[in-house]
């Protein structure tokens, strides 16, 4: 009785809910954008609208040319956010939620008989049905089943839309044989870059490697756990562990140029600093990303000593802004992200006097604006983005109404 994690991913969220929520869109391609001009992106597609190569990320044009049919409509955040405390419910009812992952995910544990492999398939049919009844049969979800929240993932990903996979740790790791790189959890574009220059080509030259071969090639005990989660082992207090807090935005086709898009990415960096502060969590790295309207990307990042100041962040953010490429491309996106977290636990302090006069400020700061709304209280260099402060949702993020509004 290896299985432990029974993951519920559900199928094109945003696009389903909405189709759940009117009728007339059931059973058409569908595209949810947060804005309504043509050269925004689609920041979901329903799975009718995949099926003619629509997806995440394509620009509405092109979206028009892939599907005549299709149609789009504004997300509705608020909407997405509803339904998900209702589908969580209901999944509760049948198996117990251990953590909700993301918007459209959550682990359930499975204990005792249940992680019996007929027992967990029959968990997760009568998941799927009382979903069904209880939130609405569009809202169809891929279920995955394995020794560890990470492998249950993984099966998740296997089959869509409607999936329903198990995988036992007897298979491992020769069951992630078929898989690419970019397919397992935690592995990106970086990374996959970084797994190549060790000429790690594959999932099975992955899993050849040994835990001291992986710690060298994350730089750390990142690789000993993608080796322990690879073979189906529990990662004790690290299944759930918060590895980044980020925030990215579409920017609407007037603020496409680099000072209103400096503004929002300054925006967005404040409340970042907010939700640390209020997980007790500092960042040692903050992170940067710019998407062109032409496909392309500029990426960056700095070493921080760990902390929680916004300032600190704003001053970082626009040192790295500076080594933004000079050109006169159109921006359509930008985002940033505090990664390398450290605990209350962890946190050394400053060397320097001020730190502790410093936190009792963000906490007023924060007081305030959980108070009055986010918008009462936030530094200067933010103003020309206050607007960009209201509720989104990243699908590894579901907002909190006091730090989010």
């Amino acid at each position: 009785m290896t299985l432990r994690s029974l993951l519920v991913d559900f199928n094109s969220y945003f696009a389903s809910v909405e189709q759940q929520a009117e009728p007339r869109l059931r059973g058409r391609p569908l595209g949810v954008v947060p804005m309504m001009a043509e050269t925004t992106v689609c920041i979901a597609a329903s799975i009718e609208a995949k099926r003619f190569g629509v997806k995440t990320g394509t620009k509405v044009a092109e979206a028009r040319k892939l599907c005549p049919e299709i149609e789009f409509v504004l997300a509705r955040h608020a909407v997405y956010i509803d339904y998900h405390h209702r589908a969580v419910a209901a999944v509760d009812t049948v198996v117990p939620v251990r953590e909700v992952l993301s918007i459209d995910e959550m682990d359930c544990e499975l204990t005792g008989r249940w992680r019996e492999k007929e027992r967990a398939l029959g968990l997760a049919r009568k998941v799927k049905a009382v979903l069904a009844d209880r939130v609405g049969e569009c809202l169809r979800t891929s279920i995955g089943i394995g020794p560890n929240t990470f492998i249950a993932k993984t099966a998740s990903d296997m089959v869509k839309p409607d999936g329903l996979v198990v995988i036992e740790r007897a298979e491992l790791p020769q069951r992630l044989y078929g898989l690419a790189l970019r397919d397992l959890s935690g592995i990106g574009r970086k990374m996959e870059e970084r797994l190549l220059r060790h000429r790690i080509r594959t999932v099975e030259d992955l899993c050849a490697r040994s835990k001291e071969e992986l710690r060298a090639v994350w730089g750390g005990v990142g690789g000993e756990v993608m080796h322990a989660r690879l073979r189906g082992e529990a990662i004790a207090g690290r299944e759930g562990d918060t590895h980044s807090v980020s925030h990215s935005s579409v920017l609407a086709p007037e603020r496409r140029n680099p000072e209103d898009a400096f503004a929002v990415l300054d925006r967005l960096t404040q409340k970042a600093a907010a939700r640390l502060r209020k997980g007790g969590l500092y960042a040692s790295r903050l992170s940067v990303a710019v998407k062109y309207l032409d496909g392309g990307r500029w990426d960056a990042d700095m070493r921080l000593v760990d902390t929680q100041d916004t300032m600190t962040f704003l001053h970082a953010l626009a040192k790295l802004w500076s080594g933004r490429p000079a050109t006169r491309r159109t921006i359509l996106q930008v985002g940033m992200a505090f990664s390398d977290l450290v605990p209350e636990a962890g946190h050394t302090g400053s060397l320097f006097a001020g730190e502790s006069r410093a936190k009792s400020l963000y906490e007023t700061v924060d007081r305030l604006n959980a108070r009055f709304g986010k918008q009462a209280v936030y530094f200067a260099s933010g103003h020309k983005a206050r607007d960009r402060a209201g509720l989104h949702i990243a699908f590894n993020h579901i907002p909190d109404p006091e730090t989010e509004r």
